[in-house]
């Protein structure tokens, strides 16, 4: 009795946690190996944890790629990896499960960050939305694959998460703090989402030019002097790598180079893939709670101010998503609650309903194997069925042991 009653508290607490982290950990497993946008953070992260302060071994001065890039998010992951990595090396196991350990560490950093911005949620609309929150992510391919992948936007998107927590919290200038650090450190083109926010807190009152002035600006100055510290040591040069990306991204536009979209291409065809049924709920959501407007709007004018960039890339707008699945889910929930008032349903039963008809049935699977296309490194599922009456009859306990 009291090991179910452990089981069902951890279920309580961590149950969503392990079910998303699960699925990251499949995708680590089955697709374990890097694109060359990845390749400068992997090699550093090796470097780091094989290299440690041997600078002249490093293989970016041989090697620098288009653009030099920080190695501060290199060095955090590798800082939580670092003792599995130990372990690791003294049961004399391939270096390649070094590559499992540090994707799977950015991946945990990147859901503990989704996890604080998961509890605003469920502070300020409840735990249904939460739920359904959690329903459409673990549904959804993009998010969780992205997640363990040591890209700048998803060490940035990190700090997103943080920042959009901060902002449910009413924390804003923590919120603008957090975007600050991952433009200036990790991923410039994070202006594009801190400046509509920083705009909108504005206009809205909730936060002065003075108050903005007096709490970011010691801030920026710290992550600028951070970074230039770090790198200008790692990189034996004075160098402020953002700045570098920004300069050849924006003003040069060189990004064209590798090729180049629609205005239209993230509205048309990257959200729709990656948001899959939370595409239209998202703007159902708009319209029954005016609340997550406001949440909204920010994020759709970070895309429309990124589409004016010609090379388009899905993971340049991996941020969006959090706040897409939070509108989705309360539009869910709106329609959960009105069959449950049609049917005479109780809620959990609406929940439980609403659940099976989004999960994927992955017992089908055994049939058909993963296609990975290694160019691309895209991840496809073939004869994947969506079933009415099944799909999460195996972790649906989960659910039910969470409260909703």
């Amino acid at each position: 009795m009291a090991s179910s009653s452990k089981s069902k508290i951890f279920l309580q607490r961590y149950g969503y946690d392990f079910l998303l982290g699960s699925i990251a950990a499949v995708y680590v497993i089955t697709v374990p190996y890097t694109k060359v946008e990845e390749s400068f953070n992997v090699q550093a992260m090796h470097d780091i944890l094989h290299h440690r302060l041997n600078l002249d071994n490093y293989d970016h001065l041989e090697f620098p790629g288009v653009v030099p890039r920080t190695f501060l998010g290199a060095l955090l992951v590798s800082i939580i990896a670092s003792p599995f990595v130990l372990t690791a090396s003294l049961l004399h196991l391939p270096k390649f499960y070094a590559l499992l350990i540090v994707r799977m560490a950015l991946g945990g950093i990147v859901l503990y960050t989704l996890r604080f911005f998961r509890h605003q949620i469920r502070n300020k609309f409840g735990h249904q939305v939460e739920a359904f929150f959690v329903i459409l992510t673990a549904t959804q391919f993009h998010f969780l694959f992205y997640c363990t992948r040591p890209l700048p936007n998803i060490l940035a998107l990190s700090l997103v998460n943080l920042a959009y927590g901060y902002w449910f919290e009413g924390r804003f200038y923590a919120a603008l703090n957090s975007l600050i650090f991952a433009t200036a450190v990790l991923r410039c083109d994070m202006l594009l989402l801190l400046c509509p926010i920083g705009l909108q807190l504005l206009l809205t009152k909730k936060i002065s030019v003075w108050g903005a002035l007096k709490h970011c600006t010691g801030m920026a100055l710290f992550c600028i002097g951070l970074t230039i510290l770090v790198d200008s040591i790692m990189w034996k040069r004075l160098l402020w790598p953002e700045f570098e990306v920004f300069w050849f991204n924006s003003v040069l536009n060189k990004s064209s180079e590798w090729g180049t979209h629609a205005f239209h291409w993230y509205f048309t065809s990257a959200l729709p893939r990656s948001l899959l049924a939370a595409y239209p709920l998202s703007l159902f959501g708009l319209f029954v709670d005016r609340r997550v407007r406001s949440f909204t709007f920010p994020v759709l004018a970070f895309i429309l101010l990124y589409s004016k960039l010609p090379h388009k890339e899905l993971r340049f707008i991996i941020s969006s998503v959090p706040i897409f699945n939070l509108s989705a889910s309360i539009a869910s929930n709106r329609i959960m609650m009105k069959l449950c008032n049609l049917s005479g349903s109780s809620l959990d039963q609406g929940i439980k309903f609403c659940s099976q008809m989004t999960i994927l049935d992955y017992e089908h699977l055994s049939g058909s194997c993963p296609c990975f296309i290694s160019d691309k490194l895209e991840f496809c599922l073939k004869d994947v069925h969506v079933r009415l009456l099944r799909g999460l009859s195996r972790i649906m306990q989960l659910f039910k042991l969470c409260k909703f």
